[in-house]
């Protein structure tokens, strides 16, 4: 069973620094995107980040030039490295995983429990 672990949520002072973390368990096989999302109280969730397998990333406009998101496929985590956060950044922030199956060509999304991220002014 494919389970997604995050990890590095806090409380920190705006312009100060987080790391996420994000571990697949259950899986020998790695997923062709992983991305972090968040969702603020009364808000939608959105889209912070993503990348794939191949390294390709993409950013929110809201994020681009302070947040940074790599992987290591080889043990299946992606990291969310989050500067000079602002406390409109504070959210429960959900990694994500996707694993398209090649037969079907239909995707799989996973989603982690989230991890509550709190940016104090």
């Amino acid at each position: 069973q494919v389970q997604l672990v995050e990890s590095g949520g806090g409380l920190v002072q705006a312009g100060g620094s987080l790391r996420l973390s994000c571990a697949a368990s259950g899986t020998a096989f790695s997923f062709n995107a992983m991305g972090w999302y968040r969702q603020a109280p009364g808000k939608q969730r959105e889209l912070v980040a993503t990348i794939t397998s191949g390294g390709s990333t993409n950013y929110a406009d809201s994020v681009k030039g302070r947040f940074t998101i790599s992987r290591d496929n080889a043990k299946n985590t992606v990291y969310l490295q989050m500067n000079s956060l602002k406390p409109e950044d504070t959210a429960v922030y959900y990694c994500n995983a996707v694993r398209r199956n090649t037969i079907t060509n239909l995707s799989t999304n996973y989603w982690g429990q989230g991890t509550q991220v709190t940016v104090s002014s």
